[in-house]
């Protein structure tokens, strides 16, 4: 697996055990999955859709049967389960993303469906939507799509819910500069996430640094330094390949200089802008 998968499952699941499950709601939520009700590719479908002998009409059928289990998921009750449904089909989505051998036959179009249901059932959950940003924006490249799952996000938020609720404004607004070019939404996105993470620990050095760029924005919509510290915060913060190669993409597009340190380590520089 790539480093995409080890970083996303060993988080959640951390975070999955942290929470306390109940035994008995556990043994429900396995019972349904036995049955089939929750979807989800099943575990030796995995390894075998990774192994040489699977063929890709056997990887393309399982993603079939997987989409159509979504969207029966959409639909049924769930018991007063909802969070824990929507935990179990993030594991799921975890054994699909990381599956990197069969994405390479079949794409990631599941991406989106898993986290309509995952948005749908737990919207108040903020530890998934970076994940919802990386796979769906950049892998399924599906940015507007993403913005619409995050709005249930900041619909269902407040920094009372969960004081890293901000974080879900900062990336919807880095995916609407980014990759919608929407400099309007992003300034909106940028003066919310400036407002709720007022009062936070980091509120004191990120809420002024929000709300410059949000100003920049409605002053300068195609703002080269933004976008350059836009793209160099995706950069610096994740380690996911695909991720930080369409980042470097970007910041050299914008004319910045790669620079390397005494351990090889890049960094880089925008050159200072004749006016």
């Amino acid at each position: 697996m790539e480093v995409k998968f080890a970083e996303f499952s060993q988080k959640w699941l951390s975070l999955l055990v942290s929470g306390a499950i109940g035994l008995a709601a556990l043994a429900g939520v396995v019972a349904m999955q036995g049955n089939g009700q929750l979807g989800g590719l099943p575990s030796a479908q995995i390894r075998e859709g990774a192994a040489p002998a699977a063929s890709p009409a056997d990887l393309k059928q399982a993603v079939q049967q997987e989409a159509l289990r979504l969207q029966l998921l959409k639909s049924l009750p769930t018991f007063g389960f909802n969070n824990l449904i929507a935990d179990w089909t993030f594991i799921q989505f975890l054994q699909y993303f990381g599956d990197d051998e069969a994405r390479n036959v079949t794409g990631y179009g599941l991406s989106s469906k898993y986290f309509d249901v995952i948005t749908k059932l737990d919207p108040r959950r903020v530890e998934i939507y970076p994940f919802l940003a990386v796979s769906v924006s950049f892998y399924q490249a599906k940015p507007e799509t993403t913005v619409q799952l995050m709005e249930r996000g900041t619909n269902a938020l407040s920094p009372a819910i969960h004081p890293d609720a901000w974080q879900v404004w900062r990336h919807k607004g880095l995916d609407e500069l980014l990759l919608l070019g929407d400099a309007r939404g992003s300034a909106r996105s940028h003066e919310m996430a400036a407002d709720w993470v007022e009062g936070t620990p980091q509120g004191e050095k990120l809420a002024p640094a929000f709300r410059a760029t949000a100003q920049f924005l409605r002053r300068d919509p195609d703002s080269v330094p933004v976008r350059f510290a836009a793209w160099s915060s995706v950069y610096y913060q994740t380690n996911d390949k695909l991720v930080r190669r369409r980042a470097k993409e970007a910041l050299l597009r914008l004319g910045a200089q790669v620079q390397k340190d005494k351990n090889g380590q890049e960094r880089f520089v925008l050159p200072a802008r004749n006016n």
